[in-house]
């Protein structure tokens, strides 16, 4: 895709920015989780024995595949470096998938080695082809590290070749493999260091988001490339962020709306306790719509100047940002494009949309995708055209050029000849106080065609019924866009990047 760099020029990779940052402070904490922890030099050193293992043990060659399946760990920075710093893509898989799923992918990637968790490991080894590589995290994987050499291996690496392989959550279809290069993924790095203003060498950030999904890996690894500091969750408990902000001073934090909808469910007394107990400098929110009521909870709890709600994909990286300045004026918005992107809203005809009217939204930038693995025809779909990427997503603007993501073209709800978008409708029943979560989708209806549908899950200790919100949207919206029906849950079915499947809603119609 782009010629070779002049002589002395150094490509854009992953790992040059953990050497940079190895090399000015070597002895510097990079990585902790729990009670381990990895300094700069000892983390270089790992990375480039797994290097020489991919080489030398795994004979993995340039542009090969091998998969990490494993939830977050120490491990997961090391792997998947030393392992793009000889060319080899890295699939990352969740490690909630199915089996079934997971072997899919390892198929569909054509992986020729595999990293796995210790809880996965027998089942994995259960389905592996012959000729597949497994080596366990742990143990055996610490062993395996101490028998490669700690001599890297010479292997010219390109900008735009492939450094991990995220796979769609597969909601529309098959789930399929995002090809991210590296000189995408570092340009992503320097923006975000550009607009959010806490990825410098003294910043500290924790990682709680899924690293096996592309926004967590890029939020966890960007502290890494500039020589500051990430603390690694292995999972998601609510009750342990806040503390865990404090003690490592945290400034930033990268979180999606389901994490933030857990925190809030905590003891008011718990809440109380942490508050002002930090000191961020940046809450950056993205993966799902981020409810308005939601937002003004984490802005009245943390602090004015902190939040941060993004729009992208795995395909485009962030595409926009909503800076704190504006989150109380510009509701249910999603900013202005991110440094360095172009965005456009089109027609079904390809002509670009005024302000204020609805249309499939497009972008280009220094970030995009190199394309989805093995599926051209697909690619084709989403780069259309050449270099602009959808994600199938309908926005609109306004005056000023902020964005406002209205929903999923999928899922558009038409009722009677009119189009309507479930987006709305979610951000006024969040905005009841009974509501913790709803989704609304479409159901098939003789009449109209379509008709409205609302699932609703309850905050904690709290009760209503259909009848009060119904006539709580009928305060807001107008009568056709009022949900026929309610639903309420338990909780909604996510996948494992925390969105809505609501193709699960619609099997229970």
């Amino acid at each position: 895709m782009a010629g070779a760099l002049p002589e002395g020029f150094r490509p854009l990779t992953i790992c040059s920015g953990i050497r940079a940052a190895a090399n000015r402070t070597p002895a510097k904490m990079a990585l902790r989780e729990g009670e381990r922890s990895l300094d700069y030099r000892t983390l270089v050193q790992r990375i480039d024995r797994v290097a020489s293992g991919a080489v030398g043990d795994l004979r993995l060659a340039h542009g090969q595949t091998a998969a990490l399946l494993t939830r977050n760990c120490l491990e997961f920075i090391e792997i998947i470096s030393g392992l793009s710093a000889v060319g080899v893509a890295v699939a990352t898989p969740s490690p909630r998938l199915s089996l079934s799923e997971i072997d899919y992918i390892l198929r569909d990637c054509q992986a020729q080695a595999v990293f796995v968790e210790p809880a996965l490991a027998a089942a994995v080894r259960s389905i592996v082809r012959p000729g597949l590589r497994v080596i366990t995290i742990g143990a055996e994987y610490e062993a395996w590290l101490a028998g490669c050499s700690e001599q890297r291996p010479e292997v010219h690496v390109a900008e735009w070749d492939v450094f991990s392989i995220p796979y769609t959550s597969g909601t529309t279809g098959k789930p399929k493999g995002v090809m991210l290069p590296h000189r995408s993924r570092t340009l992503t790095y320097f923006a975000m260091a550009v607009e959010f203003g806490c990825y410098g060498p003294d910043d500290r950030a924790v990682a709680l988001a899924p690293m096996c999904h592309g926004a967590g890996l890029a939020f966890a690894f960007a502290p890494v490339f500039f020589g500051g500091f990430c603390e690694i969750l292995p999972r998601f408990e609510p009750d342990r962020i806040l503390p865990c902000l404090d003690a490592i001073d945290a400034t930033n934090l990268f979180l999606v709306p389901t994490h933030l909808h857990a925190l809030f469910a905590q003891e008011a007394s718990y809440l109380a306790q942490w508050r002002g107990r930090h000191r961020l400098r940046a809450i950056i929110c993205n993966a799902a719509a981020l409810p308005q009521a939601t937002k003004i909870a984490t802005i009245d709890y943390f602090g004015e100047g902190l939040l941060h709600e993004c729009y992208g994909s795995t395909e485009a990286a962030i595409v926009s940002n909503l800076r704190p300045i504006d989150q109380r004026r510009k509701v249910a918005c999603v900013g202005q494009p991110f440094p360095g992107t172009e965005v456009e809203l089109r027609n079904e005809d390809g002509t670009l949309t005024p302000p204020g009217e609805v249309g499939e939204l497009f972008s280009r930038s220094p970030f995009l995708f190199n394309g989805y693995f093995g599926r051209p025809e697909a690619t084709a779909e989403s780069l259309r055209p050449a270099q602009w990427v959808t994600a199938g997503d309908l926005a609109r603007s306004d005056e000023d050029g902020f964005l406002y993501i209205v929903d999923r073209k999928k899922d558009m709800v038409i009722s009677g000849g009119i189009n309507i978008y479930p987006r709305e409708i979610e951000e006024i029943l969040h905005a009841h106080p009974d509501v913790a979560e709803a989704a609304v989708i479409g159901i098939a209806d003789d009449h109209w065609g379509e008709t409205l549908k609302a699932f609703i899950v309850l905050r904690a200790g709290r009760t209503t019924d259909a009848l009060a919100l119904d006539a709580h949207c009928r305060i807001s919206l107008a009568g056709f866009k009022v949900p026929r029906h309610f639903a309420f849950l338990a909780e909604l079915p996510r996948n494992p990047a925390g969105k809505v499947v609501k193709a699960v809603l619609r099997e229970r119609g």
